[in-house]
């Protein structure tokens, strides 16, 4: 018998599918939110948020993570859960990879 699993990336905002799926950080008021976005309505949250961004004041990056030197990017979530499922490393079909399931891919590559 042959199992398949297939992940499905979907837009938070506008419930659509596709591989160009991201999942975006941003913060107000003291409270951080992840939203998974494709490049169109990522586009949307930066213009809506532009001219608050043009006034507003930064008050600092978020705060890094100790131990880590890796770049804020990192490597393509998609690439990283195919290769944590394909090791048998459970992975979420949205949202953030956890840190460690990324170390353990860029070890390996």
């Amino acid at each position: 018998m042959v199992q398949r699993t297939v992940t499905v990336f979907i837009d938070d905002l506008t419930d659509t599918e596709g591989e160009d799926i991201a999942t975006h950080t941003f913060s107000l008021d003291g409270v951080s939110y992840e939203i998974d976005l494709n490049p169109d309505s990522h586009q949307l949250l930066l213009d809506a948020l532009a001219p608050f961004l043009k006034v507003g004041r930064k008050s600092g990056s978020a705060p890094r993570r100790r131990g880590s030197s890796k770049r804020a990017d990192g490597p393509d979530p998609i690439k990283v859960r195919e290769w944590a499922k394909s090791q048998g490393i459970e992975v979420n079909a949205r949202g953030r990879v956890p840190r460690d399931v990324i170390e353990k891919y860029e070890d390996n590559h």
